[in-house]
C-alpha cells in the first residue's frame, strides 16, 4: 500500500548544470524538492517508484539501474535510476525520459540509499480511469510503497510562457495545488483532461496515477512550493 509520496516538477532546469547562469533562480524550488524527498526516506518504503510524463517510446516501466542523460540539453551529464544492477547495459534498452531523469537526479542529490527504485513513464493522453488503475496496481506492488511523482502544471501562465498566456491556467494550477496540498485523490481525479492538455499541464496524468495509488491510504498532505517561474506552474507536495 502507499505510505508516502513526494510531488515535484520536472523541468531539466532543476539541474544546475542545465540551468547554468540561471541556476540560483530555482534554489528555493530545489530545496522544497529535497524536503519532499526527506518525507519519502522517513517513511522507510519497501519500494520507491518514480512516475513522470513520457513520450513514445519511453512510456511504461523502467527497471532499477536504467540510465538517462541531459546531453540533449547541452550538458554532458548522465544519471542512473537507483542502484547499478546492470539491468540497462544493453544499448538497445530505453533511456529514461527527461521527467524520470530529473527524478533520478533528485534522488542522487538526496543520496537516496533506501528502498529499490523503479520508474514508470506515463503518456499525457492516458485517460483518468487508466491512470487511477495504474496507481492502484503500483500501490499493490509491496507492503510499503512510496511514489516520487514528477510533473508540471500549466505552461500558459504568462505571455512568455511556452504555451503563451491562457487566462484559465491560473485557476487550473490553483485547483491542482490545493488538491496536492490536501492529499485529495478525488480532487486530482476531477482535474479536466481536455483542459490540462490545452494548458500543456504535463503533470495531470502522473498526479492521477498518484490519486489511484492513494485511494484508501488516508495520507495527509503539505504543499511545500507553488509558483510559476518562466510562466509554468511548479508545485511541490509531500504526502505521508
Amino acid at each position: 500500500m502507499l505510505v508516502a509520496a513526494a510531488v515535484c516538477p520536472c523541468p531539466p532546469l532543476l539541474v544546475p548544470e542545465v540551468a547554468a547562469g540561471a541556476a540560483p533562480e530555482l534554489d528555493t524550488l530545489r530545496d522544497a524538492c529535497a524536503d519532499a524527498l526527506g518525507v519519502l526516506a522517513a517513511a522507510r518504503p519497501d519500494l520507491l517508484i518514480v512516475v513522470g510524463p513520457a513520450d513514445r517510446p519511453d512510456r511504461g516501466p523502467h527497471p532499477e539501474g536504467s540510465t538517462g542523460t541531459f546531453r540533449g540539453f547541452g550538458v554532458d551529464l548522465d544519471v542512473r535510476l537507483g542502484r547499478d544492477l546492470a539491468t540497462a547495459t544493453d544499448p538497445t534498452d530505453r533511456p529514461l525520459p527527461p521527467s524520470l531523469a530529473v527524478g533520478a537526479w533528485l534522488l542522487a542529490r538526496a543520496e537516496w540509499a533506501g528502498a529499490p527504485v523503479e520508474g514508470l513513464g506515463v503518456g499525457e493522453p492516458l485517460a483518468a480511469e487508466r491512470c487511477t488503475g495504474a496507481g492502484r496496481d503500483l500501490a499493490a506492488r509491496a507492503d510499503r510503497v512510496a511514489l516520487l511523482v514528477m510533473g508540471d502544471g500549466s505552461a500558459c501562465r504568462t505571455l512568455k510562457a511556452p504555451g503563451y498566456l491562457d487566462e484559465r491556467a491560473e485557476a487550473f494550477d490553483a485547483a491542482a495545488a490545493h488538491a496536492l496540498g490536501a492529499a485529495d485523490p478525488g480532487a486530482l481525479i476531477a482535474l479536466d483532461e481536455a483542459l490540462a492538455y490545452e494548458l500543456k499541464a504535463a503533470g495531470r496524468a502522473p498526479w492521477q496515477v498518484l490519486a489511484g495509488a492513494a485511494q484508501g491510504a488516508g495520507l495527509a498532505g503539505r504543499l511545500l512550493y507553488e509558483d510559476a517561474p518562466y510562466g509554468v506552474g511548479y508545485m511541490v507536495a509531500a504526502w505521508s
